[in-house]
């Protein structure tokens, strides 16, 4: 009895020096994890003359803007800088020149006071004109620095009046910068023009438009908006493909975006070892008014030109963008005694757009392209090289019951003409 209590608490000691040990060495693993970046929103509201018409609800656009805001700015999640800027909000005369100037940062991109960004939403008023390109080039600027991802969204009731400034090369513009900001746009009228030229800013950075015509719909469409910047997927990486292979970047798994004109072939490389696979897509789209007919060629060839394969897709009619994809499984090496080479495949991304002669070719369109290099199937019997993945032994088995089940049956059928002819 003694022995067995000196070693249960022998046991309770060492148990109580794990569970100290492992305390103290937990925050500091935690202290070596990477910060993530915060992600960065403005909200860009339009707060022209406009924005006085009482059609939301009974009541003004500008009201049920604030009132939305105010919910919005409630739910903000912890880890979101957030800032607001607004335009045509503080020249109420007929100079163009002045009202196109007419934007400002009324709450700074930063860690959210909630009392104090609602109060200076409270101080709006509808004004003046509605600068929609100089708003969005000073939202740019705001958002600018670090790896963070970037989101505007902008809240209008009107077409841009500023210019020959074009608020959807203005998008265009800030998508070729590669900083991955993306532009969202909520139209507070279902006008045809105000919709084209929102969806042409949305379109151009990737972000989405939608219509909106009540309070409810304001604040939980900002909100969802907010909340996905909150939580990125991934973050794709600038490149710049080239015009030849031997010139092309060389790429790691990844996303990467890029820009190409229509027409253009651009290049870029992957290094991959035996017994891996190279899977590769790539998405163009058309942020510009393009012809029907269009397509996208992504090509796998050696750095000697050999095509090895290719991955294409077309189409006829208007779409926003249109993707394909290639797989390339290497072979294992013969002699496992030798270092690994690492094979260069080119990858080559082309499209077969065409546009009017009216339409700009600058900057090129946006190109999505994704690559990803994993372990390769063990060997050609592999099931996955047939495309039947895990369920194999599922048509295994109604393969063999097919078989059994009709064997029974033509037994059975015999055997009851044979009872049938004997008995007649």
């Amino acid at each position: 009895m003694i022995i067995r209590r000196r070693l249960t608490v022998g046991v309770g000691i060492l148990l109580a020096t794990l569970t100290a040990g492992l305390g103290s060495a937990l925050p500091a693993a935690a202290d070596e994890t990477p910060t993530k970046a915060s992600p960065k929103v403005e909200l860009v509201l339009d707060v022209s003359g406009s924005m006085r018409t009482r059609d939301i609800d009974g009541q003004s656009r500008m009201t049920a803007a604030k009132q939305a805001f105010n919910e919005v700015l409630d739910a903000v999640p912890e880890q979101v800088q957030l800032g607001i800027r607004t335009l045509g909000a503080d020249y109420p005369g007929d100079d163009r020149k002045v009202g196109c100037k007419d934007t400002k940062a009324l709450y700074p991109v930063g860690p959210l006071d909630r009392t104090e960004a609602k109060t200076a939403v409270a101080t709006l008023a509808p004004t003046g004109w509605t600068p929609i390109g100089p708003a969005l080039l000073g939202a740019a600027d705001d958002l600018e620095g670090g790896d963070s991802t970037r989101r505007i969204v902008l809240i209008s009731d009107g077409e841009d009046t500023c210019g020959p400034l074009d608020p959807c090369e203005v998008a265009r513009d800030i998508a070729a910068r590669g900083i991955h900001l993306v532009i969202d746009t909520l139209g507070l009228v279902p006008n045809e023009k105000i919709r084209k030229q929102l969806t042409c800013i949305a379109e151009a950075t990737g972000g989405t438009y939608t219509a909106v015509q009540h309070t409810d719909e304001l604040s939980g469409r900002v909100t969802q908006l907010v909340d996905r910047a909150a939580e990125p997927v991934v973050t794709p990486v600038a490149t710049e493909g080239a015009g030849s292979c031997t010139d092309a970047p060389k790429l790691k798994a990844g996303l990467y975006t890029d820009r190409e004109k229509i027409g253009e072939h651009r290049w870029y490389r992957v290094e991959v070892l035996p017994g891996q696979e190279l899977r590769a897509s790539v998405s163009v789209f058309a942020d510009r008014a393009v012809n029907n007919d269009y397509g996208t060629l992504l090509r796998a060839v050696t750095v000697h030109g050999r095509e090895i394969v290719r991955g294409s897709e077309s189409g006829t009619g208007r779409t926003d963008a249109i993707s394909s994809g290639l797989r390339y499984p290497r072979p294992e090496q013969d002699d496992d005694d030798e270092e690994p080479v690492p094979e260069t495949v080119c990858l080559q991304v082309s499209n077969s757009f065409s546009a009017p002669a009216s339409v700009k070719t600058s900057p090129g369109m946006p190109v999505e392209l994704t690559v990803d290099v994993v372990d390769g199937p063990d060997n050609a019997a592999d099931v996955a090289a047939f495309g039947l993945g895990r369920g194999w032994w599922l048509l295994g088995v109604l393969v063999l019951t097919g078989l059994v089940a009709g064997l029974l049956t033509g037994w059975i059928s015999r055997w009851r003409i044979a009872v049938w002819r004997t008995n007649r």
